[in-house]
């Protein structure tokens, strides 16, 4: 029998790993209403931007406005992006909430995309890490293409082991693991949090949920049945961040709006509301200018289909 929780914590990233992937810059006064949107949900954490130098990640290079700018909800957790010890620095100054560190555990992409080693990814984020705990500023530690790689195919587990073992001994406690691609099946999702949960009981771990090969919902129920204490997505569906050809599919972030709508009906609470949440996902999208990549935010609920099915 599945093991499925009766609450679960969501993490909205569509500010930050949303926008940052868009092909065209959003006006910071755009950002700051889609924040302040997605505050009056009540989500518990939103990633609001992004501390990486501006000529690696133009969209963001507002952060520290941004920032400056949102109306923070009592019990909200801010969330900001540090790839390095000066992106640590200036998070502190601009008082976000929680750091997000961010490696990714493909040799090949690691290299690729960054010129360096996996180690060397790690003693960069220890540098970030220290900054944060020396701030008393909560951390959490993303690990990218934790399953699956488009270069190297399937990542093996005892890496992705090791990495975390390495990561904790020097004090972080916290980890998300991402399949980046949306590639990962749900043998190896649940497996692989299972076998780390039962490492270290001591950390808490997330699951940030891409959906390329359409197995989303079911590497979901896996990482529900594992035990993870967060599950991470994207108003609209918005984002990535890892170029594919369009042909293949979406890339992007699973839609905060249908991992609503399928926990809603599945009896785990979250204490988001599915029809605020559907209202808020046509909201952002008209900021954006762009059309929700979900299917509640097409009528594809219980609710609705039950309201037009009384009209056929």
């Amino acid at each position: 029998m599945l093991q499925i929780p009766e609450t679960i914590r969501i993490v909205e990233v569509g500010p930050r790993d949303g926008l940052q992937s868009l092909p065209q810059w959003v006006d910071t006064d755009v950002k700051v209403r889609m924040i302040d949107r997605l505050s009056a949900l009540g989500l518990p954490t939103i990633e609001v931007s992004s501390f990486a130098h501006p000529k690696v990640v133009p969209n963001l290079r507002d952060a520290e406005e941004v920032f400056a700018r949102i109306h923070r909800a009592p019990g909200i957790v801010y969330r900001g992006l540090v790839p390095n010890a000066r992106g640590a620095q200036r998070a502190a100054a601009a008082k976000v909430d929680e750091m997000l560190g961010l490696m990714t555990l493909s040799d090949a992409y690691t290299q690729k995309n960054q010129n360096m080693s996996i180690e060397q990814a790690i003693d960069e984020n220890l540098l970030a890490f220290r900054t944060a705990d020396s701030n008393s500023i909560p951390f959490v530690m993303a690990l990218g293409m934790a399953f699956w790689c488009a270069y190297e195919g399937s990542i093996p587990e005892e890496r992705v082991r090791a990495v975390v073992a390495r990561l904790y001994e020097d004090g972080v406690r916290r980890f998300y693991l991402a399949g980046s691609l949306g590639m990962e099946d749900p043998a190896h999702v649940n497996r692989l949090f299972g076998r780390l949960i039962g490492d270290y009981p001591a950390a808490s771990f997330g699951f940030h949920v891409h959906n390329l090969s359409g197995m989303a919902t079911a590497n979901i129920i896996a990482a529900l049945d594992a035990g993870v204490d967060w599950l991470e997505s994207a108003i609209c569906g918005i984002g990535g961040g890892i170029a594919m050809p369009k042909e293949l599919g979406a890339v992007g972030n699973f839609p905060t709006e249908d991992l609503i709508a399928m926990l809603s009906v599945m009896g785990v609470k979250t204490g988001i509301d599915l029809e605020r949440v559907v209202e808020a996902s046509s909201d952002v999208a008209h900021m954006l200018d762009i059309a929700p990549q979900s299917h509640a935010a097409r009528g594809a609920t219980r609710k609705n289909v039950m309201k037009t099915g009384r009209k056929v």
